[in-house]
């Protein structure tokens, strides 16, 4: 049952679709902050004297640019993370994959006179 296990889930497919969602949730938060904390605050007011982004807002106008900062370097660590998942999957799955032995004396014998009676028969 683990092997099974382990043939899903390295499967390309299924890593693909994963790492799929979790870039777009990322990138989702990254296209949320920009609109809520930057966009839509870009008039700033002299009037805002508060400490708090919610109160801040309440008052007038604000940039919130650290919290588009700080999704933004979220996102770049996510992506980063999963790039290094994917590359130590993948070197994991070549060297799993069965390598063909080399041909002995013996066999390379064989298929020469092999590919030489097909070539006589023709």
């Amino acid at each position: 049952m683990i092997e099974e296990f382990k043939k899903f889930a390295l499967r390309g497919n299924a890593v693909d679709l994963a790492i799929g969602v979790v870039i777009g949730a990322a990138f989702g938060a990254i296209v949320n902050s920009l609109v809520g904390d930057i966009m839509y605050v870009l008039p700033l007011s002299s009037k805002v004297t508060a400490t708090s982004l919610a109160e801040a807002r309440k008052q007038g106008a604000v940039l919130a640019w650290g919290s588009f900062l700080t999704v933004v370097i979220n996102f770049i660590i996510i992506a980063w993370v999963l790039f290094l998942v994917v590359k130590l999957m993948n070197q994991i799955m070549q060297s799993e994959a069965p390598k063909t032995p080399a041909l002995t004396k013996q066999e390379m014998l064989l298929t020469e006179i092999r590919d030489l009676l097909k070539r006589e028969q023709r």
